[in-house]
């Protein structure tokens, strides 16, 4: 029987006990607690489908729970409790956690998942007969990925960091999409498990996603930008300030330098927010900007 802990297993009803039902396949048998079945109206003889594990009693228990984590088989799970000097610790449905090995986990504490998030794994069982979790390696992921379109270019997607590299970091995204986020396009590293929101940035031949942290350009616009903005809604969308203008005049009117002011002038006309002719900023409509 020890060899089936991890996994289910149909056994057959032996015995019907005061505190649970004792179960049986081959000869063997195992308790099932009343509190690990709603089939109250189990009876001898009847066979039920169960999952067995190793219980917080060290010993071994049925429950009619069957969760999709198991030996050989992934699913996601939910972190429950991070503890450094053991592990990371994980519901997968049934009354008792499984922990996922410190070892498993990133060298740096602070890319360590905490409550709340998820991740892949399945289970496996050492010699001592405890169950462990197995962290989804990139070929679980891939097994279970579809192949996004062209279509998914410039979308914005929300999904869970998978693996974690120097040059960036691994998501698999709600829609079930491989992603892949360059250090380049981070604001800062997600740590493994984080739930996170990212857009589009390149479908690429083999069906994965580029993705990026950073927001669009009109997004993201700095101060000088956005009071630029501000001023020309003020004077009714136009004004005589340009890139060709005093620098005085330019740091009487806004307080920046001629510098900056070309700066912002920049983005906001990479954003689509102005245009520039003859030395007139013109601002666009909300619709023209778009």
């Amino acid at each position: 029987m020890n060899n089936l802990i991890g996994k289910s297993v149909t056994m057959s009803v032996k015995e019907i006990m005061e505190d649970g039902f004792l179960l049986e396949k081959d000869g063997a048998t195992v308790r099932m607690k009343k509190g690990n079945t709603s089939r109250l109206d189990l009876t001898p003889g009847e066979e039920i489908l169960v999952f067995l594990y190793v219980d917080y009693d060290h010993e071994l228990t049925a429950t009619t729970t069957i969760p999709k984590v198991q030996v050989g088989h992934y699913g996601f799970g939910t972190v429950t409790e991070v503890r450094k000097d053991l592990g990371i610790f994980m519901d997968i449905g049934i009354e008792k956690d499984i922990v996922i090995s410190m070892d498993d986990m990133p060298a740096l504490s602070h890319l360590w998942p905490k409550k709340g998030d998820r991740l892949m794994l399945a289970l496996r069982v050492d010699d001592k007969e405890r169950i462990w979790g197995v962290l989804g390696s990139e070929t679980e992921y891939k097994t279970i990925a579809h192949a996004a379109k062209q279509e998914m270019f410039n979308q914005n997607v929300s999904g869970t960091v998978y693996k974690l590299l120097k040059v960036g970091s691994f998501v698999y995204t709600d829609n079930g999409y491989i992603g892949f986020i360059h250090e380049s396009e981070r604001t800062s590293e997600p740590r493994l498990g984080e739930y996170l929101k990212a857009r589009v940035i390149a479908v690429k031949p083999d069906g994965s996603l580029n993705l990026s942290l950073r927001g669009r350009v009109h997004e993201v616009l700095s101060d000088d930008a956005e009071m630029i903005l501000t001023y020309l809604r003020s004077v009714g969308g136009e004004m005589g300030f340009g890139d060709k203008s005093n620098p005085d005049a330019i740091r009487g009117k806004f307080g920046i330098s001629k510098a900056q002011f070309k700066r912002a002038l920049g983005t906001l006309m990479k954003a689509g927010k102005v245009t520039q002719q003859a030395g007139l900023i013109t601002k666009l409509t909300e619709e023209d900007s778009d």
